[in-house]
C-alpha cells in the first residue's frame, strides 16, 4: 500500500506545472541570469593580475628604477613593464594592451584611460614610489650616513593580518548569490510539503476528503506523502547544483559529494517547514500558502539572495539572526565546504538543518494526528 501510494505522489508531484516551472526551470533561468551579471566581475575588477605598464623615461631616476626592478621579478610580478616613447605609449594605452604610463623624470607621474582595481593598485604604487624616494633624498640631503637604515625601514614588511588556514578554492565573494541561489531552491520545497499535509485534511481540500473516507491508514498516506516530496525536492537539488557547476562553470570549491549531500539536506528542511505550516492552524490552503512563500522569500533576502551585503549588515548589527535562519544556514553549510580547510563549521551547519528538520516534522506530526471533523 505504501508503494502504490509512493508511485501515485510522485506522478503527481512531477505532472504539476507549478512544480516544474518554478523549482526546475526558474532556478535554470535565475542561475543563468545570474551568470552572466556576475560571471566576470570578479575576474576583472577584483582578482588581482600582473598590471601591464608602458614606462615612459624623459631622465635617470635610480630610485625608481631599483623599485621597478623589484616590482617585476618573481613568479607573479606587480608590474610587466614595457619601455618606449610617449606616442606609443597612448598608443598602447589607447588599444588596451597596458593600464597605464608611468613617466620618469625628476618625479614619476601616472596617466590611466579608467578606473577599475588596477588603476587603483597602479595609482598606490606610483605614490609609494614618490613618497619613498622622497624619504630617502631628505635622508641624503640631511644625514647621508642614515640613507641605509632608511632603505632597510622602507623595505621591511609589515603584517597586521593573521594567517588563518583556509582551503578557499573559489575566492570569488559573487559565488555567494549561487549559494543561497541553490538555499532559495530548498526553501521553496516547503510548497510540496504544504500540500502533504493539507491534501491529507478533511477541512482543506477535496482530495483530503477522499484520503479521511478511505481505508488507508493516515500514517501511510502522511509517510508516502512526504517520501514522494522527499524524493522529488532531492531530484531538484540534484538538477540545480550539477547545471550550475557543470553548465555554467561555477566553482563551488571543497568537495562535491559532500555539497550534494548538503544540498539534498537542504530540500528536506524545505520540506518539512512547508510540512509543519500546512499542519498548523485551520486557515485555508491560500493563505497557508501565502505564509509559506513570504516567510521563504523573506528568509531568502536576509540571507543575502537579493542583496549580496546582507549577511555583512546583520552580522554587525543583528548577528543572531542569521544564527537562527534556516536559508543562511543553508547557504553557510555551502560557503564552509568552499572556505575552510577543516569541516567543523559544516558539521556545525548540518547539525543545525537536521535539528529544523527533525523540529519541524515532530510538530507537524503532532498536529496532524487525531483531527476530527463534524462531517465529510
Amino acid at each position: 500500500m505504501f508503494l502504490h501510494n509512493l508511485k501515485y505522489e510522485l506522478k503527481l508531484v512531477f505532472r504539476a506545472k507549478d512544480f516544474i516551472l518554478w523549482m526546475m526551470l526558474f532556478p535554470i533561468f535565475l542561475g543563468t541570469l545570474f551568470k552572466v551579471a556576475f560571471g566576470s566581475i570578479y575576474a576583472n575588477n577584483e582578482m588581482f593580475n600582473t598590471i601591464p605598464v608602458a614606462v615612459v623615461q624623459t631622465s635617470e631616476n635610480e630610485v625608481f628604477a631599483g623599485m621597478l626592478t623589484a616590482l617585476t621579478e618573481g613568479e607573479e610580478p606587480a608590474l610587466k613593464a614595457t619601455v618606449t616613447d610617449d606616442e606609443t605609449a597612448r598608443k598602447m594605452l589607447f588599444d588596451g594592451e597596458v593600464t597605464g604610463i608611468v613617466y620618469v623624470g625628476e618625479t614619476v607621474e601616472l596617466s590611466v584611460s579608467g578606473k577599475g582595481m588596477s588603476q587603483t593598485v597602479l595609482q598606490e604604487i606610483i605614490s609609494q614610489c614618490n613618497l619613498y624616494e622622497t624619504v630617502i633624498r631628505d635622508a641624503i640631503a640631511t644625514d647621508p650616513a642614515s640613507v641605509q637604515s632608511a632603505i632597510q625601514a622602507l623595505s621591511a614588511e609589515v603584517k597586521v593580518c593573521r594567517e588563518v588556514s583556509s582551503n578557499a578554492d573559489n575566492t570569488d565573494v559573487y559565488v555567494q548569490y549561487f549559494y543561497n541561489l541553490i538555499a532559495m531552491v530548498a526553501i521553496c520545497g516547503n510548497m510540496t510539503g504544504l500540500h502533504i499535509a493539507t491534501d491529507n485534511q478533511a477541512n482543506q481540500s477535496t482530495l483530503g476528503a477522499r484520503k479521511n473516507c478511505s481505508a488507508t491508514p493516515k500514517r501511510v498516506n502522511l509517510l508516502a506523502g512526504l517520501a514522494g516530496s522527499y524524493i522529488a525536492q532531492s531530484a531538484c537539488m540534484i538538477l540545480c547544483v550539477t547545471f550550475l557547476r557543470f553548465v555554467l562553470g561555477i566553482h563551488f570549491g571543497g568537495n562535491m559529494l559532500l555539497l550534494y549531500f548538503a544540498a539534498i539536506l537542504s530540500g528536506f528542511l524545505g520540506v518539512t517547514m512547508g510540512f509543519f505550516v500546512g499542519c498548523a492552524g485551520r486557515m485555508k490552503q491560500d493563505i497557508k500558502e501565502a505564509i509559506s512563500m513570504t516567510v521563504s522569500m523573506g528568509l531568502c533576502f536576509l540571507s543575502g539572495l537579493m542583496m549580496g551585503n546582507m549577511k555583512g549588515i546583520l552580522a554587525e548589527h543583528a548577528p543572531w539572526v542569521n544564527r537562527v535562519n534556516p536559508v543562511a544556514i543553508m547557504s553557510d553549510s555551502f560557503y564552509c565546504l568552499n572556505m575552510y580547510s577543516d569541516y567543523r563549521r559544516f558539521i556545525t551547519k548540518i547539525v543545525g538543518m537536521l535539528i529544523y528538520i527533525v523540529l519541524f516534522a515532530t510538530l507537524g506530526v503532532v498536529l496532524s494526528r487525531r483531527k476530527k471533523y463534524a462531517s465529510i
